[in-house]
This record gives structure tokens, C-alpha cells and sequence, in this order.
């Protein structure tokens, strides 16, 4: 099939670190390279701004990246992009109706890609697909007055869920948020993302430790709500191990990064600023070897759509300790793979974390249950032979022709 993945902010070229770069960049390469795997003919269509290089670049892994001229040609944060979406739809339209390659169905990631993929869709008769990634409900409910959302985004996602032709769903948290926006149970399909077991496996190098001190590794952005802050306040409950962070921009420029410097402050003031350690963020090759040097995996954000970081941790043989929230409760069975605590719960989490670096046993037990439960559920040529039976359904539907205008 001819598929077209629409990620409207979120360039698979894009490095990690970069702003509005992160899990869904990788999903949507990953995603598409593994598509290409199955025997399909991919192009992700992303916005093109000043740091892009030509009109579209061929990938090693087989799909294709177009950029569409949409919008100003400096780079804009996502949260300011909706205004140029009619631009990104009326672009493919035309590309997809005058050129010569038409999409069998069209994949839209993120709710602003959707807009533009539902306009297009329907100009050039494509069926549309549509990921959320993120909730507006979901981001409202956490973030408050901090949610630098567009007006109007809870109601532009309920109605493209009654728009599209199928709404991927990554975990059952999310099929409940959908219900009570009013998006159709039969719109929905379940399709948890993946994790590349080439790269995230048990064996192979290993990042420097003190063998001394167990190791409590976390991961992310350097932003509030993925939970940094109570895991430096659970940290006493812990003594003698070390807390390794791992996000955010690049080493030489923590120090002038506002998060980063309240992370550092707040370890200051609980008295473990000598077990903290701040890495900053690192190519994503290099991930694995943090990973496989952990003892534990905390990863304790607020609220969290689906979550790769967990999925990389457990495909490397690490036990985690999850915040029991959104796709996380999803893929860490708690108590088999490894123990969930309640959100924004520092106490909780201190205890959880201590009990486990305590009990050898139960570590192994967990990390070899969740790699059984890796390699069952969550490899990308699974998600991709599931998609291609969802985009298979669709392209079957019947559809009024092509708009002439």
C-alpha cells in the first residue's frame, strides 16, 4: 500500500533534544521504517522550516521525507502552528490530486496534523487515519493554567474523532478519555507503539558506575510534569544510591537551563546533591547503554499518553517503577514486570524504590518477565502488521468522489 504519515511538527529527522523533539519523532520513524519492512511505500509529510534541507530526503530505512511549506519559514513551537494547518491540508490536496503519488490511506499524527490530513483527505478521496499522541483533556486536567494549548483544541479532537475514517488508540486510558469526549468506541482500533529490540537489548556496552551505590536511572524532557521533582524527593527514603537524569539539552548547556537548575536546587535542599547526577540529553544510540546500567527505571511522570521510555527500559532487561498513569499502566504489569505508585506521590515512590533495590531477586524476576513481555507484545513489526490490517479496512470504504475544488 502507498501510505502517507502526516506529523505536521514532529520530524523523524528531527535530533533528540531539539525543541517539540521527542516521542513522537521516534514513533513516527520507527513506525515508518518498519511499514517499509512490511512491503509498503511510505512519505511523512512534516513541516518544512528554516532548518530544513530540500524538499523531501530519502531515509536509509527505506521511507520517504517531504516537507511541506506551510507557515513561516523560521521554526515555531507546535502550540503556535495551528493558524497554517489550512495551508498544510490545501498542500497535500493538491500534491496528492496533481502529482504522481496518491496515498492509499493517510495517517495523521497529532490532532493539527489531523485537520490538515482530514481537508486533504477528502479533496483527494483518501481515507484518514488519526493518533492523537496527546489530549487536550488529558493536558488541561494536569497543566491548569500552564497549558499552552490553542483555544479551542478539546473540541477540534472531538470532532476529528467522528471525522476520520479510524482513531488509532495506543492504550485502554485513552479509549476511556475518547468515550467521554464523545468519540465512537467502534471509530477506535487499539495499537500499542513498539520498541526497537535491535537497538534496546540486555547485551552490550554498559555506561560507567560506581559499583558501590545502586543506580536509579530516569528519563525525559526537562519539564515539570515528567516527574523529575519526586523522584530527587523520594531520594532519601533511599539512602546510599545514586539518581542518573538523562534528558534535556546537552551537558555543556544545563547550567542554563531553567528546569535543570531547580532540579539541582531542589536535590541541594533535600541533602542528596551528591547522589544526583544531571547527563543531560545523549544521541539516542547511546541510550541502551544507560539503560543496561540502572539497577531501576523510574519513570514517574504526571500524566503520560503512552511512553517509550519504559518499553526501552524493559527491553533492556531493567526492572521499572512506573507512575500508574496512561500507557505506562498499560505496558508495566504491576507486580509481575515491575511495581506502579500514584502519581506526584514522593513517599510512595521512595518506598517502592527502596524495597526493590532491597530484594535482588524480585529485580530479576521483573526484568526477565518484562522481556517476555517485550518481545510478545511491543516490536514494531507487530504494530506495523496490526496498522496494515486497520489501513486495509479502511481503503475499502466507500467515499463520495474527490472535491473538484
Amino acid at each position: 500500500m502507498r501510505i502517507a504519515m502526516i506529523s505536521e511538527h514532529a520530524s523523524p529527522l528531527a535530533a533528540l533534544g531539539e525543541e517539540d523533539a521527542g516521542g513522537q519523532n521516534t514513533h513516527v520513524a520507527e513506525l515508518a521504517a518498519a511499514l517499509v519492512g512490511e512491503g509498503h511505500d511510505v512519505r511523512v509529510y512534516t513541516r518544512r522550516d528554516s532548518a530544513t534541507l530540500g524538499e523531501s530526503v530519502s531515509t536509509a530505512d527505506g521511507y520517504q521525507v517531504c516537507h511541506v511549506p506551510a507557515g513561516p519559514a523560521q521554526r515555531v513551537p507546535k502550540d503556535e502552528l495551528l493558524p497554517y494547518m489550512g495551508e498544510f491540508g490545501r498542500w497535500l490536496a493538491d500534491r496528492w490530486r496533481r502529482g504522481d503519488w496518491t496515498p492509499d490511506v493517510a495517517h495523521a499524527h497529532f490532532w493539527m496534523s489531523g485537520l490538515a490530513t482530514v481537508h486533504a483527505g477528502r479533496r483527494a478521496g483518501v481515507p484518514t487515519v488519526l493518533t492523537y499522541h496527546a489530549l487536550g483533556t488529558v493536558k488541561r486536567r494536569h497543566q491548569g493554567a500552564q497549558d499552552t494549548s490553542p483555544p479551542g483544541r478539546i473540541g477540534y479532537e472531538r470532532a476529528l474523532g467522528r471525522a476520520v475514517d479510524r482513531v488509532i488508540v495506543q492504550c485502554e486510558d485513552e479509549v476511556a478519555e475518547l468515550v467521554r469526549l464523545g468519540v465512537p468506541r467502534t471509530r477506535m482500533a487499539l495499537v500499542p507503539s513498539g520498541v526497537n529490540q535491535a537497538v534496546f537489548r540486555p547485551d552490550g556496552p554498559v555506561a560507567p558506575r560506581d559499583p558501590a551505590r545502586a543506580r536509579i536511572l530516569t528519563v525525559g524532557r526537562m519539564v515539570e510534569r515528567k516527574g523529575f521533582l519526586e523522584v530527587v524527593r523520594a531520594l532519601p527514603a533511599v539512602p546510599d544510591a545514586e539518581c542518573v537524569v538523562v534528558g534535556g539539552p546537552p551537558a555543556e548547556l544545563l547550567a542554563a537551563d531553567f528546569f535543570a537548575r531547580r532540579l539541582s536546587a531542589l536535590a541541594e535542599s533535600c541533602g542528596v546533591a551528591d547522589r544526583v547526577r544531571l547527563v543531560g540529553g545523549v544521541p539516542r544510540e547511546e541510550m541502551a547503554c544507560w539503560y543496561r546500567s540502572a539497577d531501576v527505571l523510574v519513570a514517574a511522570p504526571w500524566y503520560e499518553p503512552f511512553g517509550l521510555t519504559p518499553l526501552e527500559g524493559m527491553a533492556c532487561g531493567v526492572p521499572v517503577i512506573g507512575t500508574n498513569v496512561g500507557g505506562i499502566a498499560d505496558t508495566v504489569i504491576d507486580g509481575l514486570t515491575g511495581d506502579l505508585v500514584p502519581p506526584r506521590d514522593p513517599r510512595a515512590l521512595g518506598t517502592a524504590i527502596r524495597r526493590l533495590l532491597a530484594d535482588k531477586v524480585r529485580r530479576f524476576a521483573y526484568a526477565t518477565a518484562a522481556l517476555d513481555r517485550i518481545r510478545s507484545r511491543y516490536s514494531w513489526k507487530r504494530c506495523a502488521e496490526q496498522l496494515g490490517a486497520v489501513y486495509a479496512t479502511v481503503a475499502t470504504i466507500a467515499r463520495p468522489a474527490p472535491a473538484v475544488a
